[in-house]
C-alpha cells in the first residue's frame, strides 16, 4: 500500500476540482505545486485590499448548470459582466463588437446601416478563408477587422494574422444590439473575496507541498501514490522524447498607483500594433471595490521559451500533431491521468477545465 491514493501534480482547477471528488470518496491526496502558493494561474494577491489576479484577467462564465452551481456551492459569486473596452490610439470601442462599436466607428444608429457596411466589406473574401485575416474580415469586415483585431492579435500570437490558422477567431461575438456583456453564457460573476476562497474549499483535507518540482523527483512522488494525477506539459513529462509543444506565454508589470479610479473598467484591450502590451486590468473593478488606490496590471505577450509558465497551446497543424504523438504514449499510462490546459494541451476556459476534470472523477468515482 502507497501513502496516498493520489498525488496531485500542479494545483489549478484540474487538480483542484479531481482532489474535491477524491476526498468526498475518503480517498488521500498529496498535492505537489512548483509555484509557492495554490491556485494555479487563477491565484489573487491581496494588494491595500484588492484582489489582485496575478496571472491574468480570469471572469468565470458558463452555460453549464451543474458547473455553475458546483463554483457556486465553494464560494458565493457577484455579478460581474465582462464588458470590456478597446484602446486603438486613444480612440475607445465597446466590445464585444456591437451597436456601441459600429455607432462610434461609423456614426449610425441602426443594426441595417451596420449590417450594410459589414456587408460590403466582407464581400471581398471570397470562398473559404485561409487564415485568420481573412476570417476576421469575413466576420467583421475590413474596417473593424483593422483597427480592432489586427494588431491585438498580432501582438498575442508573435506572427502577422496572414501566418495563422482561421479556426482562432471563431470566438469573437459580433452583435447587431447595443449589448457589451462579451459572454454569451447564461452565467458570469466572479467569486466574492476572490478566486482563493474556492482553491482552498477545492483541495480541503489534502496534504500539499509548494516549491516542489515534480518531475526532479518523480520516482520518489510515484513511490508515494497510487495514481498520479499530472497537470504540467505533457511533453515535459516524457523530457520532449519527440520535440517540444509550443506555447505563448504572458509577463505582467503591476503597479499601484495613488488614485481611485484610473480606467473606469476591469479590462482595456490595446488594439494598436504599436502599444507593447495588449491589455491593462484594473483589478478592484472585478469586485466593484471602493478602495482609496488602485492596482493595474499591463499584460505582455511574450514567446514561451522553457523555463517561462506555459499560457495559450498553440494549436496550429504543426504542434497538434506532435501532441498526439505524446497523447498516443499518455493512453498507454497506467497509474497515470492527464488533464487540463497542459496536460491536455488545450485551450481551455475555466467551466471546461472543471466539466473535464468532473467527468473524469465521475468515471473513476461513479457519481
Amino acid at each position: 500500500m502507497k501513502k496516498y491514493d493520489y498525488v496531485l501534480v500542479g494545483s489549478g482547477l484540474y487538480a483542484g476540482v479531481f482532489a474535491w471528488y477524491a476526498r468526498k470518496n475518503g480517498k488521500s491526496c498529496l498535492v505537489v505545486e512548483k509555484r509557492d502558493h495554490i491556485g494555479g494561474n487563477i491565484y489573487c494577491e491581496e494588494i491595500e485590499g484588492i484582489h489582485v489576479h496575478k496571472y491574468g484577467a480570469h471572469i468565470f462564465h458558463t452555460s453549464n448548470r451543474k458547473v455553475w452551481d458546483f463554483v457556486n456551492s465553494l464560494a458565493e459569486f457577484n455579478r460581474y459582466t465582462n464588458s470590456p473596452v478597446a484602446n486603438f490610439k486613444g480612440e475607445m470601442y465597446n466590445m464585444p463588437f456591437n451597436m456601441n462599436t459600429f455607432s462610434k466607428m461609423w456614426g449610425i444608429s441602426t443594426p441595417e446601416e451596420a449590417k450594410d457596411i459589414i456587408e460590403k466589406q466582407r464581400a471581398e473574401i471570397q470562398g473559404e478563408p485561409k487564415n485568420l485575416e481573412e476570417q476576421a474580415i469575413s466576420l467583421v469586415g475590413r474596417e473593424v477587422y483593422e483597427k480592432l483585431v489586427k494588431g491585438y492579435t498580432e501582438k498575442q500570437w508573435g506572427r502577422d494574422c496572414r501566418e495563422l490558422p482561421a479556426f482562432i477567431i471563431k470566438r469573437l461575438p459580433v452583435r447587431y444590439t447595443y449589448d457589451n456583456n462579451y459572454f454569451n453564457d447564461l452565467y458570469q460573476g466572479i467569486p466574492i473575496g476572490g478566486y482563493n476562497v474556492i482553491m482552498e474549499a477545492l483541495f480541503e483535507g489534502c496534504d500539499m507541498e509548494t516549491g516542489v518540482d515534480y518531475l526532479e523527483k518523480k520516482e520518489y512522488y510515484d513511490s508515494l501514490g497510487e495514481t498520479i494525477v499530472y497537470t504540467g506539459t505533457i511533453d515535459a513529462y516524457y523530457s520532449y522524447c519527440f520535440g517540444k509543444l509550443e506555447y505563448r506565454s504572458l509577463r505582467f508589470e503591476s503597479e499601484l498607483l495613488e488614485e481611485e479610479n484610473h480606467q473606469g473598467v476591469a479590462v482595456v484591450n490595446y488594439t494598436d500594433r504599436e502599444t507593447p502590451y495588449t491589455r491593462m486590468i484594473e483589478h478592484k473593478h472585478f469586485e466593484f471595490g471602493t478602495q482609496p488606490k488602485t492596482v493595474v496590471t499591463k499584460e505582455y505577450p511574450v514567446t514561451w521559451q522553457e523555463g517561462m509558465e506555459p499560457y495559450y497551446p498553440v494549436n496550429d497543424e504543426k504542434n497538434q500533431s506532435l501532441y498526439q504523438q505524446y497523447a498516443a504514449l499518455a493512453q498507454r499510462e497506467t497509474g497515470v491521468i492527464f488533464g487540463g490546459r497542459l496536460g491536455e494541451y488545450k485551450y481551455y476556459d475555466m467551466d471546461k477545465v472543471i466539466e473535464s476534470a468532473m467527468k473524469k472523477a465521475e468515471e473513476i468515482f461513479g457519481e
